[in-house]
């Protein structure tokens, strides 16, 4: 493992010139690989680990919406796409790509599949660390793994088409073969990992759920719609409220911090938006780090789990999802979103 330094705090990464891919077929030379589900997760990293070369086959339900998909990205039914129950009873490596909701839902079916010696693989933390609530507790005489892209299946797949890559988290949560890290790890690069970093997997579900309620969508979507309502108050246009919250940010300011961080952002910027920036920035933080302190907190009692769980179990869970996005949807903010994207200028 590469010992790399993480402000001021090194970690232990393994890149792909350590354990290339090669190697990590090698080490899956004999397993079948069944990945169940093809909602999320299931597409981009079953595409890429058989474009690599892996022995994959696909477990969906079949005549779903997720089946059709799945024969129209080139699996053949009875080839390599079978049904759940047929596809773990196939494979060695069990990649269980379900929904939270549609773990919980699928597990007695799945469990009777996990004979001595296969592997159970997640991609999420979430069914193992709130195993109380879920029910989902795997035998004693299995490997238990996590790989969990930083990012969606979708972004998994495009950077994997243009020969780059999500970092992935990895972890064993059981390992009954003394094999479980080294399977992690291949199975990490088999999917198009950029690099992979060691957690486990009540680490991996706390970050992720703090994460996705926060910095990456809860607190980022509340943001824009405090930022846009603010200037439509004060008279701006919707063009204008849009490009100065939205437009700017996704298309102009985060790629430049992606690639060159955030110190150089404002070293790179007029003193009057770096004066400013950096005064704001603190009461930005002082405001919001309560939220993020009480986030965490939900997350880590327990209480968020058994509150998704309680609603995804819903039968009328979907109507009122959809009723909730079409709120967003129709809402000013991202109609004019809507017309700014037409108006990208396309080379």
């Amino acid at each position: 493992m590469a010992k790399i330094n993480f402000g001021g705090i090194e970690e232990q990464v393994i890149t792909r010139e350590e354990f290339p891919l090669e190697k990590a077929l090698d080490a899956l030379k004999y397993e079948t690989i069944a990945v169940i589900g093809y909602g999320v997760q299931g597409p981009g990293q079953s595409l890429n680990l058989r474009d690599n070369g892996f022995n994959v086959i696909v477990g969906q339900r079949k005549g779903s919406a997720s089946w059709k998909k799945a024969l129209q990205d080139g699996w053949v039914e009875n080839e390599n796409l079978f049904d759940i129950e047929e596809a773990c009873d196939n494979a060695t490596i069990i990649q269980y790509l379900l929904s939270d909701a549609g773990q919980i839902e699928a597990w007695n079916k799945v469990k009777k599949y996990l004979t001595a010696g296969k592997t159970l693989y997640f991609s999420h933390g979430f069914g193992i660390t709130f195993n109380e609530q879920t029910g989902i507790v795997p035998p004693e005489d299995i490997d238990v793994i996590l790989v969990a892209p930083k990012g969606s299946g979708t972004s998994l797949r495009r950077l994997f088409l243009k020969g780059e890559g999500i970092n992935s988290s990895i972890a064993v949560y059981q390992d009954a073969t003394g094999r479980a890290l080294e399977k992690a790890i291949a199975l990490g690069i088999g999917v198009g990992s950029g690099y992979l970093f060691e957690t486990d997997f009540k680490k991996e579900v706390f970050s992720d759920l703090t994460g996705e309620r926060g910095i990456l969508m809860g607190a980022l979507a509340g943001l824009f719609e405090a930022q846009y309502e603010v200037l439509r108050k004060n008279g701006h246009s919707p063009s204008e409220a849009f490009n100065e919250t939205v437009e700017e940010l996704t298309q102009s300011l985060m790629p430049l911090v992606a690639e060159k961080g955030m110190d150089w952002m404002f070293a790179n910027t007029s003193v009057t938006a770096q004066r400013g920036a950096l005064d704001w920035k603190n009461k930005f933080k002082v405001a919001s780090l309560p939220v993020f302190e009480e986030l965490y907190e939900e997350v880590a009692s327990g209480r968020e789990a058994a509150r998704v769980i309680q609603e995804g179990s819903r039968k009328d869970y979907r109507e009122k999802l959809e009723m909730e996005l079409t709120e967003i949807r129709e809402s000013e903010l991202w109609k004019a979103g809507a017309a700014v994207r037409t108006l990208r200028p396309r080379l």
